[in-house]
């Protein structure tokens, strides 16, 4: 996973300033008790991030996953 999937499925599952808040704020303790922005720089694999930013917010798997073509970034 890039960074620009991450930004763009967080973007898309929580809405751009919410992922921004989420990211920023929400310690995640998938994410060794660091935000994600904090995981992030510290190495922390962005897959292992992403999955412990949707568990922390119970989005569903299905919702996860994909952006749908019409809304992906161009």
């Amino acid at each position: 996973m890039r960074r620009s999937e991450f930004t763009e499925l967080a973007d898309h599952v929580f809405g751009p300033v919410l992922a921004g808040t989420y990211v920023r704020d929400l310690v995640l303790e998938g994410a060794g008790g660091m935000t994600a922005a904090q995981a992030l720089e510290h190495g922390v694999p962005m897959r292992r991030v992403w999955v412990s930013l949707c568990d922390a917010m119970e989005v569903p798997e299905s919702r996860r996953w994909e952006v749908p073509l019409e809304q992906r970034r161009r």
